[in-house]
């Protein structure tokens, strides 16, 4: 097999060879590991705690832990989401991830790419970034509920003698592991939030919670990837607010209005959050949190999440008569939605957001996965998303950017890794 080699350096390709070379060789060989620096330590929660899978299995997260620093980087994983049977048990495009569980070995799987999955959670990563030399902490997702549910609910629309029970727990695994973390590993220094596709929606969602309970002695961000909740008032239509129907039937299945559910609990947190709103809450952190960095960044062809907001809703997307007709009708949804919500985090003083046009991997959904190359904003002379990161971690100015229509992303180079990602996934 021929590879090209041409778009990196010499330096640069063969240390993204020794790292997928070091992932295969850990997947054939994974060595039993008793808790200690530098190595993902698996916690297992107990079921007295509320925390469960969608198939109600224990619920279990990954720390990796360093002597040399009191800073934390918590990633919340991505994967699809269910409000029906056949997406909770796992069928079907933009279906649940992990309807099964989480395995003791995740972090060594394939579903995180070997513990590569994000440069935030890889200390070997080759795309550099400072939470590298921080304690790591991955929040698998296996509840289909983006993080946030708190209700248990039968399902039985595809095959009514074997309805699926699902645990729409999110919400108690992320409590429960922000307890766990607080007692075992202590107050952090500095903190950053970050996930990607539902993890995005999660980090955004549960941050309140994670921040009351973690009491960090440091600054404290977010980086919501991919994930954007979008301004969708219930006194609205789905002509003007084509997120609306979406809002309103997870809110049932996942019970986010109930006593125990994050609607409820933000009503009485978070500073101008609007319980008919789900999108409030990005104006809603802001205010509360004012000397925080939050950070938001989705691309603008995004053909994966805007499919997952609004395909189950529409007719017109659902049974378009060809692919042309199909992104038509998405994009006539995604785009006035992201223009809304940009222009939300406009007026808001420390929020920062990144649009960049176009990436040719995963459907131009999720710029923080694997690496950031096919991430930057030419037009504004950025060269990737790294740089956005530095400068939120830096609490420089807010960024606030959206890459107009740049067809010079289809021809985009990646990185060797992420090229070497896109065969194994066409192959396997």
């Amino acid at each position: 097999m021929r590879i090209d080699r041409s778009s990196a350096p010499r330096s640069a390709w063969r240390r993204y060879l020794r790292i997928a070379l070091a992932a295969a060789t850990t997947q054939l060989l994974v060595l039993p590991a008793q808790a200690g620096w530098f190595q993902w330590d698996m916690v297992e929660l107990p079921a007295d705690s509320g925390a469960a899978c969608g198939n109600g299995s224990p619920y279990r997260f990954f720390v990796n832990r360093t002597p040399l620093s009191a800073d934390m980087v918590i990633v919340f994983e991505g994967g699809g989401a269910c409000w029906d049977q056949r997406a909770c048990e796992g069928q079907g495009r933009l279906a649940a991830a992990n309807p099964n569980g989480i395995p003791p070995n995740y972090m060594q799987t394939a579903s995180t790419a070997f513990g590569l999955v994000t440069p935030f959670n890889a200390r070997n990563s080759p795309e550099r970034v400072r939470t590298q030399s921080w304690n790591m902490v991955f929040l698998p997702y296996c509840t289909g509920d983006t993080h946030t549910g708190s209700r248990v609910t039968v399902y039985d629309d595809a095959d009514p003698a074997q309805p699926r029970v699902q645990y729409h727990r999110g919400q108690a695994n992320i409590a429960a592991a922000a307890r766990w973390l607080r007692d075992t590993l202590g107050a952090p220094g500095q903190l950053l939030l970050t996930g990607y596709s539902a993890g995005g929606v999660g980090s955004t969602a549960n941050y309140a919670v994670v921040r009351d309970t973690l009491e960090p002695t440091g600054q404290v961000s977010l980086l919501a990837d991919s994930g954007p909740l979008m301004p969708a008032p219930r006194g609205g239509t789905p002509e003007t607010y084509p997120s609306l129907p979406l809002h309103e039937r997870i809110r049932e299945a996942w019970g986010l209005d109930g006593p125990d559910g994050l609607v409820t609990r933000f009503g009485s947190r978070l500073v101008g959050f609007d319980p008919d709103d789900l999108g409030s809450v990005n104006r809603a952190l802001a205010l509360t949190f004012p000397n925080d960095g939050l950070a938001y960044t989705v691309f603008d062809l995004d053909a994966n999440f805007s499919a997952f907001s609004y395909e189950k809703f529409y007719d017109d997307i659902a049974q378009a008569p060809n692919q042309v007709a199909y992104r038509r009708a998405l994009f006539s949804r995604w785009w006035p939605d992201l223009a809304r919500w940009t222009g939300e985090l406009d007026g808001l003083g420390n929020a920062h957001y990144y649009v960049p046009y176009f990436r040719n991997f995963n459907d131009s959904h999720c710029a923080t996965i694997i690496d950031f190359s096919g991430t930057g904003i030419e037009s504004a002379g950025v060269p990737s998303l790294a740089s956005f990161v530095d400068n939120l971690l830096d609490r420089g100015t807010p960024v606030k950017l959206v890459e107009p229509d740049n067809r010079d992303d289809f021809t985009q180079p990646l990185s060797p890794f992420m090229r070497l990602i896109k065969l194994l996934d066409r192959l396997f």
